[in-house]
């Protein structure tokens, strides 16, 4: 045996915890490396030695036997059967410009999911595909999620991935709302052991407030919490916002230069006061207005609203006024309040003019069925059943999908696997035969994450400290023929058949195109010397070391010899701290006005709709939740027995007093249902429930045939999306409506089967 000791950065969540791998060879009769223990890096300056269960599962993914090694072709029988690389892209080469020639650009839709965010070679190489496929039905993973949050960024700073977060070392008072970071570590909030850093908080004087249906595991290591009604968000942070101008409490500090639209909001929160806005809210009025005022008090603090403020009606005014009220509280842009990271490379408001841009634009086309709007380049997700359904131009008959699994993640699944078996042609970049995948022709597989290298392209942008860090492979890309392509490269093929090359095009070629075209229109009469002085050699390493480069910490090619470039940051096994985050306002504007954009037109316009919900009585119904599991990624990671082991975690949370009127106890089942469906649940009492609410954890739902994920179908758990309604949507962003849905629970004498 020969141990080695690797650093490696998790790309399985939020969080990126660095970890420290030890391999060895000789063990379980193989001569090749193998993992012996994963554990936290000690040294790195950004986790800390933090370490949650999902990285330990790096092992069990490397291992899976369902985990795809090469590429896979669906026969007429239904069964896959492994392909060579070159068959795959060649019979790709021969169906996909053929539909595109007889129906148009429009007829191959696109849909990217979350764990792309993870991989540097997909998020970086996705784009030149969408652009040569020229289609307008792109579609990710955005509108299950954080759209409402990145538009009202968008909006009113200039940039979608300008989004502010907590400065938790240095806060007073954190109120959360609609979020769980003990389990997440933070959701466009990158902050590894949350659980740590709120403890020492507490230590030193400061409090946590969060706001949730559920007394969450944040909730329970919190100061104070109030169980708001699901929905009733944007009626809390109206009747906040009306308590600030009501009693003197607007204090935007050193921003009072730097906004627009002040006027606007004083006359918007005039109408909306606590005693109105309570019961919609399902709080007291004095909680409501107490709130306020905590907020405003405290010298140092911060409101942070996440995925349950974004996937409901009113998300996108709930991302807006969150914004808003630390704004006026003076809380923004301040040590202890919401802080804007500047990461080392690809932050696109840290490039070009500080201070100024063009802002964003959006609605620039809208779906072809429901005229949903075009958020981001993208259309929703839940429009993507009835763009294939539906015929007509621009009807979807081949679809790539990306690392994503809408038929679970997205609501009425089962019309969607319809839909999806409609199909001309369906393409999938995926490790897995999954409840999506098992409907394409064709599956395309990545290597291991522990065989590629890893640096975070996203999640810098959203990071509680900054810092650069790079990982290198832990093991040697896999033996077994045909070897893995990296995904940049099959992103890069695919391009190319796109463009009309053919399955043989010279990759590097077209990659050294289209970094001399970058480089000459940024350093212009220094492009041929820039490009000789790039590391990394091919693919996304090239781009990685020009953005580190050409980044606020950069060397700028020579011109500042202290600074970053990729050789740098590779030599530093444990990461580079780049300091805590600072003020950057003006600086990290880029609205056209150069001001923060207080008062977007477009939301003062729905906020008509907030009006008329206010008037409308409060539904009786029984409310349907989510909920996060610190084991459970999304609907990927249910098949690394590490993860699978242990109680049953997809279960009914019920509040004893609506289990009792139902007749339920715990292991009993239940039967949920509503005028879309109904599913079969085990049912979980708690007392963390508010009374009339109910929770389901989402992604599971793995007992549908022809998928092979042979250790999540022995705990499959049930899909609650197939009791959401695909066109209920925030029409602003065109997000889903995942939250406070309503049902009717019943006790059920038959035990969970299928949910199809």
């Amino acid at each position: 045996m020969d141990p080695q000791t690797h650093y490696r950065i998790c790309p399985l969540c939020e969080a990126s915890c660095g970890l420290e791998i030890r391999t060895a060879t000789g063990t379980q009769g193989s001569s090749a490396p193998q993992v012996v223990s994963i554990r936290g890096d000690e040294h790195d300056p950004f986790s800390q030695g933090y370490l949650c269960p999902k990285g330990v599962a790096l092992k069990d993914l490397h291992e899976d036997p369902d985990r795809l090694r090469q590429p896979m072709r669906r026969e007429a029988d239904g069964q896959f059967v492994p392909i060579s690389w070159a068959e795959a892209f060649e019979e790709i080469d021969r169906r996909l410009p053929a539909l595109r020639q007889s129906y148009g650009p429009d007829c191959v839709g696109l849909s990217i999911g979350n764990p792309a965010s993870h991989k540097i070679g997909l998020f970086s190489y996705f784009p030149g595909l969408a652009r040569a496929l020229g289609t307008r039905n792109i579609f990710s993973a955005s509108t299950l999620d954080q759209m409402p949050k990145q538009l009202a960024c968008g909006w009113m700073y200039g940039h979608w991935l300008s989004v502010p977060v907590p400065d938790l070392p240095r806060s007073d008072l954190l109120i959360i709302l609609g979020a769980n970071p003990a389990v997440s570590n933070g959701s466009l909030w990158t902050v590894p052991d949350f659980r740590g850093k709120a403890k020492a908080m507490r230590a030193r004087g400061g409090r946590i407030i969060v706001i949730d249906p559920r007394r969450t595991e944040t909730a329970q290591a919190a100061d104070e919490h109030h169980a708001i009604r699901p929905g009733g968000d944007v009626f809390l942070l109206l009747g906040m916002l009306h308590t600030l101008f009501a009693e003197d409490l607007v204090r935007p500090g050193r921003l009072t230069g730097h906004l627009n639209g002040l006027d606007d909001l004083r006359a918007l929160a005039a109408e909306f006061t606590p005693q109105h806005c309570a019961s919609h809210a399902g709080l007291p009025e004095a909680t409501v207005r107490q709130l306020a005022r905590d907020l405003a008090a405290a010298p140092r603090a911060a409101l942070y609203g996440r995925i349950g403020t974004c996937t409901q009606r009113f998300g996108t005014i709930n991302s807006w006024l969150i914004d808003v009220l630390n704004i006026l509280t003076g809380h923004l842009d301040s040590p202890g309040g919401l802080m804007f990271p500047k990461a080392a490379a690809f932050a696109a408001n840290t490039l070009g003019r500080p201070g100024q841009g063009k802002g964003v634009t959006v609605g620039r086309r809208h779906s072809r069925v429901s005229r949903a709007p075009e958020i981001m380049g993208e259309l929703p997700i839940s429009c993507l059943s009835e763009e294939i359904e539906t015929p007509g131009d621009g009807q979807i008959h081949a679809l790539i999908t990306v690392a994503c699994n809408p038929v679970l993640s997205a609501p009425n699944g089962a019309r969607l696997a319809r839909a999806l078996q409609g199909l001309d042609f369906m393409l999938s970049l995926d490790p897995y035969i999954n409840e999506t995948t098992r409907h394409a022709h064709l599956i395309l597989p990545p290597p291991s994450p522990l065989e590629d290298w890893h640096y975070d392209l996203v999640f810098a942008q959203l990071s509680w400290r900054n810092h650069a860090r790079w990982s290198g492979p832990v093991l040697p890309p896999s033996a077994a023929a045909p070897a893995p392509q990296a995904e940049w490269q099959t992103l890069l093929r695919l391009t190319a058949i796109v463009n009309g090359l053919g399955p043989q095009a010279d990759l590097q070629a077209l990659d050294d195109q289209a970094l001399q075209a970058e480089l000459q229109r940024s350093a212009g009469d220094r492009a041929a010397e820039c490009l000789a002085m790039l590391d990394g050699g091919a693919g996304p390493a090239r781009w990685l070391d020009l953005a580190l480069r050409s980044g606020p910490y950069g060397d700028a090619f020579g011109a500042r010899p202290d600074g970053l470039n990729l050789a740098k940051v590779r030599a530093a096994p444990h990461g580079i701290d780049l300091g805590e985050l600072t003020p950057r306002i003006p600086e990290v504007l880029r609205t056209p006005s150069g001001r923060i954009e207080l008062a977007p037109a477009a939301l003062l316009a729905e906020v008509a709709s907030v009006r008329t919900a206010l008037q409308r009585p409060l539904d009786p119904e029984l409310l349907l939740i989510g909920r996060r599991e610190t084991r459970s990624n999304n609907s990927w990671m249910h098949n690394l027995p590490v993860l699978a082991k242990g109680k049953e975690r997809c279960t009914l949370l019920i509040h004893p007093d609506d289990a009792a009127r139902a007749g339920l106890d715990t292991g009993q089942t239940a039967r949920l249902s509503n005028a879309r469906g109904s599913v079969l649940a085990q049912v979980e009492v708690s007392d963390a429930m508010r009374p009339g609410v109910v929770s389901l954890p989402h992604g599971w739902g793995h007992d549908l045939a022809g998928a092979r994920l042979q250790v999540a179908a022995q705990h499959p758990g049930v899909n609650m999306n197939l009791l959401l309604d695909e066109d209920d949507r925030d029409p602003v962003s065109g997000t889903s409506v995942l939250s406070g849905v309503p049902v009717r629970l019943s006790a059920a004498e038959s035990v969970p089967t299928a949910n199809h």
